[in-house]
């Protein structure tokens, strides 16, 4: 098992990512062993940050490139398993079945490349809670997952039942913890009924231990990451918070 950053929370903090080497040196150093997604102008530059992650010993699990097309040849060309299911708009305002359909597509696409596409659900996105993803995967049985727990849970969905249903379909997972800001609002406006912050620095109740337990006890050996999507201090310091906790709940020195 691997344990990376899904860094889009550094991202916020910092107002980017100006310098690939100085993250993944810094995240390094905590013990991390990568970031989830390698993202690339062209193709030099695709190879340029290959070779950064390369001499730093640091890894990725997929490639991110100027449009679809290319992350689906650039991600096994470097590789990498999986890249995310964006089947083009993948807001609620799209229609369930439409999504659903050019999901397939999508995935028929990639069985020329002999990589796997994995929906990432999201609150606010198409598949946002329980019984869409449970629909999603039923409609879409070529399909994997990047299970977000924290994403999941806040939609009201049942954790450790999905790990236990689709253990097999999982490829990589995001830990993250929630704090709530306004219980009153609800999932329309999610950003502001709670922010994702650092495991233990949460109110909602995420038992994560259990969590890595079921990963376990169906089989799953992929990257673990980590994703703060709101940080409140040095991102270094809150993710070394979370990683210290992600190698204690799966036994891992």
């Amino acid at each position: 098992m691997k344990f990376g950053v899904a860094d889009y929370g550094m991202n916020v903090w910092y107002g980017g990512c100006y310098d690939l080497n100085a993250r993944l040196k810094a995240l390094k150093s905590i013990g991390f062993d990568g970031i989830e997604r390698l993202e690339a102008a062209d193709a030099a530059d695709a190879m340029n940050r290959a070779l950064i992650f390369h001499k730093l010993g640091m890894d990725f699990s997929t490639v991110c490139g100027p449009n679809v097309g290319i992350s689906m040849e650039w991600t096994p060309a470097l590789g990498k398993p999986y890249v995310w299911i964006t089947p083009g708009e993948g807001s609620r305002n799209v229609d369930f079945d439409v999504y659903c359909r050019r999901a397939n597509a999508f995935l028929d696409a990639l069985e020329n490349y002999n990589i796997a596409g994995v929906l990432h659900n999201h609150l606010g996105s198409r598949i946002e809670n329980q019984d869409e993803l449970d629909k999603f995967m039923t409609n879409c049985p070529k399909a994997k997952l990047l299970l977000d727990v924290g994403h999941l849970f806040g939609a009201g969905g049942d954790v450790i039942g999905t790990i236990e249903k689709y253990g097999k379909r999982i490829m990589a997972v995001h830990f993250k913890d929630i704090k709530y800001k306004d219980k009153n609002k609800g999932l329309d406006l999610w950003y502001e009924r709670l922010r994702f912050c650092e495991l233990g620095g949460g109110d909602a109740g995420m038992e994560f231990r259990p969590m890595a337990e079921a990963l376990l006890k169906v089989g799953f050996n992929g990257w673990a990451f980590v994703e703060h999507d709101t940080h409140t201090d040095d991102p270094v310091k809150q993710l070394k918070i979370s990683l210290d906790i992600m190698k204690d709940i799966f036994k891992c020195k």
